[in-house]
């Protein structure tokens, strides 16, 4: 046989394989509003930049008449590619062969571009549709699924995870998207769960349907398992596309810079904290007014919305955000928001990324429900991860910061690098009306008129402790700033920072609050 002849084979047989499970099952796959997972990873790679691997791999089972099925690709896509130019490993699980199965040979396949991102030292991308495991390999599938967590495992903290739910994600397969860094899902698309509905109603007696179980709202409202929420796939995947800009390739490296620019001019900072400590606003337009363009990415924005985080730049360079939200909950710290800045910040750390922190908070949410949910040890989650990250710390007090709040986001005493406060700036152990009523109780009810003397009380105490000059004649603030200074000095002190030491004590590994 020529050349030529045996190319024309090859191409024959490389667009069979491509047929994945075929035309019926592809048109299935498009009824339930879901691309292909070859269109998938085309759309979110560059154009002509997506290689595939392994594309003629076989899956090896032999039991229930496995030996008579052809399972293309045996159900997953792997391959790398280039997004913005920058390189990805990708793998893409195609729910038209079985379903997506996981057998040993799709785990193979899935773990074999997991050693390369890990050995190329760049971002692995994982696009989940998939039934599960597949049943008719008994325990080669549980072995597929603990060989793609240990992976998960060693690569976490050198290059990106990203996971991508585009499909059923249950069992124990969630478990891998949950050791990665981010998690994306699509409205209606977007399905994760340990055990079904129909598990739940035999064990439990309970009904309950597959979305409000585990759909992409719980995930992104209610447990935080994800970390992105789109309406459609093409809305996802630019959200993905976003993301690869703000990060570096691996943990040797920094985010690429970008060019600077200013901030638009419809975000005034001199104008957004209201002058009255005790009415809200929206800390997204403070950081608006001090990035490049603008142009802040969220992350996690639907999940404890009292604490804001997410990436910008700063004169180019990629920074990472933590801001108490004063728009809600009064933007206090609770279980969910300090779990939520806690990862944030380990991941900024692992990957060089500066910390900015703007604080503004009353401190701690109380309640038998926090107490009772473990605030203690998920708080405590926040003062190790501020404690332990060694990338340039940078915190701008704007309003309150009392009790253990003050100390918990991003204070001098957990070495934040620089520490400024804006003359609006109330640093005490708890807020005015509640420390006057302790500190002068007695004078207040033995006073002819104790409401009266209560206010006295009040204000005496706001002139004295409720600013920034008392920490400030410490050095626990290294200046107090005007509004319009913030800008300029988070530049400059991410910028003299850059060549931080680290000072930390060697060790194998901190035993963090998990």
């Amino acid at each position: 046989m020529s050349l030529k002849s045996k190319t024309i084979e090859l191409l024959k047989r490389r667009e069979q394989a491509q047929q994945g499970g075929g035309e019926k099952a592809i048109e299935k796959q498009n009824a339930m509003g879901k691309m292909t997972a070859r269109e998938r990873v085309l759309a979110l790679c560059d154009k002509d930049s997506f290689n595939e691997y392994d594309l003629f791999v076989e899956h090896e089972a032999r039991d229930f008449d496995m030996n008579t099925k052809v399972l293309h690709g045996d159900g997953v896509i792997i391959g790398t590619g280039t997004i913005y130019g920058s390189p990805v490993c990708l793998f893409a699980q195609d729910f038209t062969v079985a379903g997506g199965s996981l057998g040993l040979s799709h785990a193979r396949k899935i773990t074999k571009i997991m050693d390369h991102a890990l050995k190329l030292r760049i971002p692995l991308i994982g696009i989940n549709d998939s039934g599960g495991a597949r049943i008719q390999e008994g325990v080669n599938s549980l072995a597929g699924y603990g060989d793609i967590f240990f992976r998960n495992t060693l690569a976490s903290g050198v290059i990106p995870q990203i996971s991508v739910i585009l499909g059923p994600c249950a069992g124990g397969a969630v478990y891998s998207p949950a050791l990665t860094d981010f998690v994306f899902v699509v409205d209606n698309i977007s399905k994760m769960f340990i055990t079904g509905p129909e598990v739940i109603k035999t064990v439990l007696g309970e009904e309950i349907s597959m979305e409000d179980l585990g759909g992409a709202r719980v995930h992104a409202e209610v447990t935080g398992n994800a970390h992105f929420f789109a309406m459609t796939e093409q809305e996802c995947f630019e959200q993905i596309k976003k993301l690869v800009t703000f990060i570096p390739w691996n943990n040797s490296r920094k985010a690429l810079p970008f060019k600077p620019k200013e901030p638009k001019k419809e975000f005034n900072i001199e104008t957004v904290v209201p002058g009255d400590p005790k009415l809200p606003y929206d800390i997204r337009n403070v950081i608006r007014a001090v990035v490049d363009d603008s142009d802040f990415f969220e992350i996690h924005e639907l999940w404890a919305q009292n604490i804001v985080i997410g990436f910008a730049r700063m004169n180019g360079e990629t920074v990472g955000f933590v801001c108490n939200q004063p728009m809600y909950l009064a933007g206090v710290l609770d279980v969910d928001s300090s779990d939520k800045s806690a990862r944030f910040i380990r991941f900024c750390n692992a990957f060089n990324i500066p910390i900015i922190t703007l604080v503004d908070l009353p401190g701690y949410l109380p309640g038998v429900d926090q107490e009772h949910a473990g605030v203690i040890r998920h708080g405590a989650k926040l003062l190790y991860a501020y404690s332990e990250a060694s990338v340039p710390k940078v915190t701008v007090i704007l309003r309150k910061a009392y009790g253990g709040g003050y100390i918990a986001m991003g204070s001098r005493h957990l070495r934040a690098d620089f520490v400024f406060a804006w003359p609006s700036a109330e640093i005490a152990v708890m807020g005015p009306e509640g420390a006057a009523n302790i500190i002068f109780k007695k004078e207040i009810s033995e006073a002819e008129d104790p409401e009266k003397m209560r206010k006295l009380k009040v204000k005496e105490y706001k002139d004295r402790f409720a600013n920034p000059y008392v920490a400030a004649a410490k050095g626990y603030i290294d200046t107090v700033i005007e509004p319009k200074e913030t800008r300029r000095l988070l530049v400059h002190a991410i910028s003299v920072s850059k060549d931080k030491t680290n000072t930390n004590p060697q060790k194998k590994h901190g035993i963090p609050p998990f």
